[in-house]
């Protein structure tokens, strides 16, 4: 019998067996597919070309978790984007943000003045709402209905917000209860700066700008890192699965026992205690304690059987809100997109942003009405990422790789259709929709890899093709994530225990519910 089965060896997996095992628990990872890594792994994907599969770049991993980890040791080596985000407008127009903010400012103001003056504030507001987030991270919530401990937590947080200002409680309040387009209206006038801005709330977010709660997915994104720069993306070399395949390397170093193709068919529960699992292939391993790190509707929809759960808990599962709207493709280029605002297939700063196809507020809240109604976006929203242009072991020489992070699909279509019919047909309009922009990409194409929610669920364990194991809505975060009363990584299972993204802080490679969960599985007996 080993101390701990780790039900998934995604990021947070990983990360909470290096915790464990460093305690000195003998930790055992199960992993259904044949490599670590869950959604953040590099796989080729045709011959000579490879690329980050699912996940696609990198911000928001913990700084604590990549020091304690030894990331870095292992080989980990995350390279900043030369510029930030550039969004093609129209033929002859187009929005970049720089990685210097006198350059972004320079630019914003051939839109508005008005928006390049006001941009500095907005950011502050930003970073010091987020600062309130970033010292929430890798503390437990206070779980509602607990005991001593979490009140002493619950006054811990109220001490720390007594420090905020009235204008600081204000903007917590907004970003985290109103709507991407309410911030950016009180802010801006430039429609485009406006769509900028607002596509972060609609990153693995099955939603419009205007929908309540949207703000929250925007201020998601930004509190994260890279090298020390606050709120910067990069890649990492080698692809999201350098990250993972880091991680791997100190759990083997720390003694974890790392078992692949070890697919769990279900938790077994026995007088009401996990004692273990049983896999696919009927075998039965037992075990002190289980921690799944996989989202909680699909450790208690499918592994936990029902009769270990009450009704009132079943029901708060099924409502359970999973659904990103996430589509991910992709590609082998021959050449760089040729956009006709920037024209040239030749390397240019653009070809190393984050470039995204969404040019005003109308199209960004379209895309969603569309997929509401049809399925999917007629016109969808494309993040292109072209990791190849700062990482050349992707690619062969002059050839490229690019990840398409795509929104919004329904995570199941209606009138009894499959995604399995329709996802050649919904790739086919995302390559419209970016080359109504670059003509050549089209045509640039060698082969595509597609990823639809079904895919994406089926692949990866995403119930619902959901990026986060669950919706960002203020209803599923910090002490009701997952749910209220459990968001202590615990569940109403004694000796059964979440890690994954679906518990706070949410989704994202962060390895953070991992760090914390660790911390809280050590201190029960």
């Amino acid at each position: 019998m080993t101390d701990v089965l780790i039900v998934g060896g995604g990021h947070n997996g990983l990360v909470c067996a290096c915790y464990l095992a460093r305690a000195g628990q003998k930790v055992t990872v199960l992993e259904r597919r044949d490599i670590v890594g869950g959604a953040a792994v590099t796989e080729e994907f045709h011959p000579g070309f490879r690329n980050s599969v699912a996940s696609y770049t990198v911000s928001l991993l913990n700084p604590k978790v990549i020091e304690d980890l030894n990331l870095h040791r292992h080989g980990l080596r995350v390279k900043l984007r030369p510029q930030a985000n550039f969004f093609p407008l129209s033929d002859t127009e187009s929005l970049s943000f720089h990685s210097s903010f006198a350059d972004t400012s320079a630019e914003i103001a051939r839109f508005s003045g008005k928006d390049a003056a006001a941009l500095p504030a907005f950011y502050a507001m930003l970073e010091s709402v987020a600062d309130i987030l970033r010292t929430e991270l890798l503390r437990t919530p206070p779980n509602v209905g607990g005991g001593l401990v979490d009140l002493l937590r619950a006054g811990s947080f109220s001490l720390r917000a007594r420090h905020l200002t009235m204008a600081q409680r204000r903007d917590a309040l907004d970003l985290f209860t109103k709507s991407a387009t309410d911030i950016l209206d009180a802010w801006f006038e430039n429609d485009h700066l406006k769509a900028a801005l607002a596509f972060d709330s609609i990153v693995g977010n099955y939603a419009a700008p205007s929908t309540p709660g949207s703000a929250y997915v925007l201020l998601h994104h930004v509190f994260g890192e890279v090298n020390g720069v606050k709120g910067a993306w990069g890649h990492a070399l080698g692809g999201m699965g350098a990250i993972t395949q880091a991680m791997l390397k100190e759990a083997q170093r720390l003694g974890v026992t790392v078992r692949t193709g070890a697919e769990v068919s279900e938790v077994r529960v026995d007088n009401g205690r996990a004692t273990g699992v049983r896999l696919a292939n009927g075998d039965t391993l037992r075990a002190r304690k289980v921690v799944a790190n996989v989202g909680p509707k699909l450790l208690f929809g499918s592994m936990v059987d029902p009769q270990h759960l009450d009704d009132e808990f079943l029901r708060r599962v099924r409502g359970f809100k999973v659904a990103s709207g996430t589509f991910r493709m992709n590609v082998a280029l021959s050449e760089l997109p040729d956009f006709t605002c920037r024209p040239g297939t030749h390397l240019q700063k653009h070809h190393q942003a984050g470039i995204v196809i969404g040019p005003d507020l109308a199209y960004l809240e379209q895309a969603y009405l569309d997929a509401k109604q049809f399925g999917w976006s007629k016109k969808p929203i494309v993040e292109i990422l072209i990791p190849s242009t700062v990482d050349d072991s992707l690619a062969p020489p002059g050839q490229h790789v690019a990840s398409l992070f795509c929104q919004q699909f329904a995570p199941t279509l209606a009138d009894g259709r499959s995604w399995d019919d329709c996802r050649e047909a919904a790739a086919d309009t995302i390559v419209d929709a970016v080359s109504e922009y670059a003509p050549n990409f089209r045509d640039a194409i060698i082969a595509r890899q597609i990823h639809s929610p079904l895919d994406l669920e089926r692949k990866f364990g995403l119930v619902g093709g959901d990026i986060f194991h669950g919706a960002l809505g203020l209803d599923q975060l910090w002490s009701n994530r997952p749910f209220m009363g459990y968001c202590n990584y615990r569940t109403p299972v004694a000796g059964l225990y979440l890690c994954g993204s679906g518990t706070h802080p949410g989704g994202g490679v962060t390895g953070v519910p991992g760090h914390n969960a660790a911390r809280e599985i050590l201190k029960d007996k």
